[in-house]
C-alpha cells in the first residue's frame, strides 16, 4: 500500500512538473510580455493613445525627446500620463541621428550624429533625464536609440550610460526569451501602416514561444509620416485586453528591471 501511494504521488509530482513545462509562464507569471512604445512625443499621443490605454487601463512607454515643442507646451499631460502609470522614455534631447548613413537627407547637421563627440551624446541625453525626472519625479527610465543609431564612428556610446538606464531599445525587429534579450538594445517591431490582424499575428507567435514582444509606433491616427491607423491600432489594444490574463502588458521599464532581477 505504501509503494502504492509512493508511485502514485511520484507520478502526480511529474505530471505537475511536466504540465509547467509544456505551459510555461516566464513572463510575471504570463505567457508572454507586450511592450507597447511611442516615440518622438507627438501631439497624437497626448489626443490618440493615452486616452485609448487610459480607458483599458493598459499602460505604455513614450520616448520623448526633450526640445519637441510637445513636451513644452503640454508638459502637464505628460504629467499626468506618468501618474497614470505610463513610462516617459528619453529618446534624447535632439533625436541626433547619423547624416552619413544612405537615405538620411532629412538630417540637419547641428543634428548629425556623425558629428558628434561621444560626451556631447551622453551628455546630451542625461540632460534630458534631468528634464523627464523634473517632469515625472521618477529616477528609472529606459533609452531608445534615435533612428536606431548605436554609434558614433566606431564607439558604442551607451556603454557610457548603462547605469544610467534599466534598457535600452533598439530598432531591429525580433521576439526574444527572457535569457535572451540584449538590454543594450532591445528587439522591436515598428509598424508603418500593418492592420490589426498582423499586429494580433505577432502577439499570438510571442504567447506560443513564450516571448518578449515590443512594438514601436510613431503616429496612431495621424500626425506622422511613420503611422498606424487608429482603428487598427484599436483592435490590437482590445486584443490584448482580452487576453490579459495571458499577456503581460507592461512599460518598457518594468519588464526591462523584471529581466534584470530574474538573471
Amino acid at each position: 500500500m505504501i509503494l502504492k501511494t509512493t508511485i502514485l504521488l511520484s507520478c502526480l509530482t511529474l505530471g505537475v512538473q511536466m504540465a509547467k513545462s509544456q505551459n510555461p509562464q516566464p513572463w510575471n507569471n504570463k505567457q508572454c510580455a507586450v511592450v507597447l512604445t511611442y516615440d518622438d512625443a507627438i501631439d497624437v499621443d497626448l489626443d490618440n493613445v493615452v486616452p485609448a490605454l487610459d480607458s483599458l487601463q493598459l499602460k505604455g512607454t513614450f520616448y520623448l525627446i526633450g526640445s519637441s515643442p510637445v513636451v513644452n507646451l503640454r508638459m502637464n499631460e505628460w504629467r499626468l500620463a506618468a501618474q497614470h502609470g505610463h513610462e516617459l522614455g528619453n529618446h534624447a534631447l535632439f533625436h541626433p541621428c547619423d547624416g552619413s548613413l544612405p537615405g538620411r537627407s532629412f538630417v540637419t547637421p547641428d543634428n548629425d550624429l556623425s558629428k558628434y563627440t561621444v560626451s556631447r551624446a551622453v551628455n546630451e541625453i542625461r540632460v534630458n533625464n534631468t528634464l523627464l525626472k523634473a517632469i515625472d519625479g521618477k529616477d528609472k527610465r529606459t533609452f531608445a536609440y534615435p533612428c536606431g543609431d548605436l554609434k558614433i564612428g566606431d564607439v558604442f556610446f551607451y556603454d557610457q550610460l548603462r547605469n544610467d538606464f534599466a534598457g535600452a531599445r533598439g530598432v531591429m525587429p525580433g521576439l526574444q526569451t527572457a535569457n535572451d534579450v540584449k538590454l543594450d538594445n532591445i528587439e522591436c517591431y515598428m509598424i508603418n501602416g500593418q492592420s490589426a490582424d498582423y499586429m494580433i499575428n505577432l502577439v499570438k507567435k510571442a504567447m506560443e514561444t513564450h516571448t518578449l514582444l515590443v512594438f514601436l509606433f510613431h503616429g496612431v491616427g495621424g500626425g506622422h509620416n511613420i503611422n498606424v491607423g487608429l482603428k487598427e491600432h484599436s483592435k490590437l489594444l482590445h486584443y490584448l485586453k482580452q487576453n490579459e490574463k495571458d499577456i503581460w502588458i507592461a512599460p518598457m521599464v518594468d519588464v526591462a528591471e523584471y529581466i534584470k532581477k530574474s538573471r
